[in-house]
């Protein structure tokens, strides 16, 4: 058996040598080999595909570029931008060609590709969006009503109805099971907690939320007012018509130019381009296409070293912890920001900073240190934060220690307030499981943080007291860093999300715009005309994504089968029951997606 056991290991070793041996050296021969630029012909169409997210910047990944030939096709705002810079000056590019259906991209990052679509129709190319089978929702039809044409199969799904915001509560099935929640908190819009407390939201938390929705609903006709000419009543109407047939309705109120398959939209762009009919229609993907260079495409590069650093802070914001059911920790930590900061003020060339924040919060404690270290960056060089989805209590937190803060018109931003809760379990042990538990402390208060027994009246006023620090703490932080008074703070405060509109009115942040409007004031304040950008995170190389953790990307394949929801509900879940409340979570209201 011992034999047997050695030459199994032996073999299983030689194999594993000899696979790590395959991907070092396909690693080598990758990084020693590039790509040639593509050579684009005249009159060649940019197809761009959308559909999904369209998130600020996609991490790049040499292990996924290795393997996946699409990856490139990806869309981000980043590439997006440039891409279309490069189409509209290139002069073999004839016009772009949009492929789009279902989008669930964020409003602000929505608001600033419309924009970049606009910036593209100036060159006086044309631009078409057509859909597919599954066909348009809102978000999708938004970006759409830049083109000058819109086309549509016959038969297919077009969404034009609205609205909806959507919640979650959890209180009756607490009670199902014989839990408890014992809720601390400050600002009767902090409204987080609420999904524990009640079967329905509060009047404070509806009026938030449908300030939301009005600024989206808002957004969105101002753009179909655009195109169709329609007034804002006339739409109102049309979005509240029944949806029978709506893809007839569409055509019929200027929404969609032609219900036409796939053949008859490369019609009218060989009609457009001037094509003979024995001439092939050229594309090219928008992948490929992000391989072309600038200088190819005519745009003229920047000779300067002044470079602006851009830095992509994204996801709940918390300390150091073990990993999650499902995979290593994601999302914004200290160490990281540090580092990416340091890295920054370091370099010579980098004459400002643009801090890109997009989180609901997290732990307040952590927002603290990342606040005060952006704060200390600004005295030696300038720094802007920048607002993008959501900025929201701990991510506000650490966007007021720059400078300037700019978020988009419909940021989620603000929830200046402070929570805690507790889950009080001892029904579900002792009626529903049969088990019970003996405390034996050692002082009065080292058993606070029990979750078998409900707290006593003199531990909840500690939890209530210790609450009320850390919100007038936040409230101190903010009207430091604003220039404002406590109570100032305090009236715009008390856990209320505002959009990044309503937020310039109550003195929150500085300016509206978006992340490129951001770097513009950035360059101006390190006053500096040309400049490259220096993005953070940087670039992994390839062997470090190779060789980093294998068990990562196994747990990152299984994690992308687990809806998204479902993975946040149960990692706020597990937050709560590992923290009860050791640290102070300052998390966005209740999560809701407006659809």
């Amino acid at each position: 058996m011992n034999f047997l056991k050695t030459l199994l290991a032996s073999i299983l070793g030689t194999l594993l040598a000899f696979i790590l041996l395959f991907l070092i050296v396909m690693g080598i021969v990758v990084s020693s080999s590039t790509d040639p630029e593509p050579y684009v012909r005249s009159n060649t169409v940019l197809n761009i595909k959308i559909s999904g997210d369209i998130p600020a910047r996609i991490s790049p990944d040499p292990f996924e570029d290795l393997f996946s030939s699409r990856v490139g096709d990806r869309v981000s705002l980043q590439s997006l931008k440039r891409n279309l810079e490069k189409a509209a000056a290139d002069d073999n590019i004839a016009g772009v060609l949009v492929e789009i259906n279902q989008v669930f991209a964020s409003w602000p990052n929505l608001e600033t590709a419309y924009g970049y679509f606009e910036e593209f129709r100036e060159s006086g190319k044309f631009l078409y969006f057509n859909t597919d089978d599954i066909g348009m929702n809102e978000r999708a039809y938004f970006l759409a009503s830049t083109a000058d044409s819109i086309f549509s199969p016959p038969e297919t799904n077009f969404e034009f109805d609205g609205f909806v915001a959507q919640l979650t509560f959890y209180r009756e099935f607490l009670d199902n099971i014989g839990i408890e929640p014992e809720i601390f908190r400050v600002g009767k819009y902090k409204s987080a907690v609420e999904p524990y407390l009640r079967n329905e939201s509060s009047p404070e938390s509806r009026e938030q939320i449908n300030a939301i929705l009005d600024a989206t609903t808002t957004t969105f006709v101002n753009a179909v007012e655009k195109r169709t000419g329609k007034s804002a009543d006339e739409i109102h109407d049309m979005l509240n018509s029944p949806p029978i047939n709506r893809l007839q309705f569409a055509v019929d109120n200027g929404l969609i130019d032609e219900l036409v398959y796939s053949s008859g939209v490369e019609e009218h762009m060989r009609n457009r381009i001037g094509l003979e009919e024995d001439e092939d229609l050229r594309t090219i993907s928008f992948g490929r296409y992000s391989r072309v260079s600038a200088r190819s495409a005519g745009l003229e590069e920047v000779d300067t070293s002044d470079k602006i650093a851009v830095i992509y802070a994204s996801g709940m914001i918390l300390p150091q912890l073990a990993d999650s059911p499902f995979g290593p920790q994601a999302g914004i930590n200290y160490q990281s920001v540090k580092r990416q900061i340091d890295s920054a003020l370091d370099d010579d060339n980098v004459k400002a900073i643009v801090l890109h924040v997009n989180s609901p919060g997290g732990a307040a404690t952590t927002s603290d240190l990342i606040w005060n270290h952006v704060r200390e960056a600004a005295e030696k060089k300038p720094v802007v934060a920048s607002m993008g989805n959501v900025a929201a209590s701990g991510g506000y937190y650490i966007a007021i220690g720059a400078d300037t803060v700019v978020a988009s018109p419909n940021t989620v931003t603000g929830s200046i307030g402070i929570f805690n809760l507790m889950f009080n379990a001892e029904e579900l042990y002792n009626d529903k499981l049969g088990i019970r538990f003996e405390s034996l402390p050692t002082h009065e208060y080292s058993d606070l943080f029990n979750l078998t027994r409900p707290l006593t009246s003199s531990e909840a006023r500690v939890m209530q007291k210790n609450i009320e620090n850390g919100y007038e703490s936040f409230l101190n932080v903010v009207a430091e860093s604003r220039g404002m008074t406590r109570d100032e703070v305090h009236e715009v405060a008390q856990g209320r999300v505002w959009t990044g509109e309503a937020a310039l009115e109550a003195g929150l942040i500085d300016l509206v715009g978006d992340l490129d409007y951001a770097i513009g004031i950035a360059a101006e304040m390190a006053e500096i005309e040309e400049y490259n950008l220096d993005i953070y995170p940087k670039r992994k190389d390839l062997f470090e994504s190779l060789f980093g953790s294998a068990n990562t990307r196994i747990e990152s394949w299984v994690r992308s089968w687990i809806p998204g929801p479902v993975q946040q509900d149960v990692q706020d879940f597990q937050f709560l029951l590992d923290h009860p409340a050791g640290m102070n979570w300052a998390l966005l209201p209740i999560h809701f997606e407006i659809n």
